[in-house]
């Protein structure tokens, strides 16, 4: 078992042995473990990026980028396509809306239900992440031909529309 890309295998000591005889996992063709390492690291690398340049962490700028294709929708669509829990969400809506990133307004008809929009402050933030945003994607998928980012995003489609054979709850 390795968790390395091939080209950076680890050394192995004299006195390396895997932990039991039992089966184990090959990390770089186990498919599950590969997305979230190239998510974490991608996250991690985002958060760090996105906090110095533009005071949003990477959580914040997902939902900006959601709330400018979607303005006005409520929290329970924020967690259906982020695929976050709706504490997570409930918790940086609102410190969002304390910075003054984005509005919470509540139904007049059902005080249940809240419509979510960025401010323009969001929307002039949203404005200059996307850029930074886009040439990063750029720079990650170099590496591949226009043809290989169709396949691979069509891909990652498939994957995604397929969770609930997973999730149990056709997400």
């Amino acid at each position: 078992m390795t968790a390395t890309p091939s080209s950076r295998k680890p050394r192995r000591t004299a006195s390396a042995q895997p932990a039991s005889d039992g089966p184990t996992l090959d990390l770089e063709r186990y498919v599950p473990a590969f997305i979230t390492f190239i998510a974490n690291k991608l996250s991690n690398s985002a958060t760090a990026f996105y906090q110095s340049n533009f005071g949003v962490n990477v959580t914040e700028w997902r939902m900006m980028s959601l709330l400018a294709i979607e303005p006005g929708i409520p929290a329970s669509r924020i967690c259906q396509v982020i695929g976050f829990n709706k504490g997570p969400v409930s918790r940086t809506l609102a410190d969002m809306q304390q910075r003054g990133l984005i509005a919470i307004r509540t139904d007049p008809d059902d005080a249940r239900t809240h419509s979510i929009s960025l401010t323009k402050k969001g929307r002039a933030t949203h404005d200059r992440v996307i850029i930074a945003a886009l040439e990063r994607e750029r720079r990650l998928m170099s590496c591949l031909s226009h043809a290989e980012r169709e396949v691979l995003i069509d891909l990652l489609r498939r994957l995604h529309n397929n969770l609930g054979a997973v999730t149990g709850d056709g997400t």
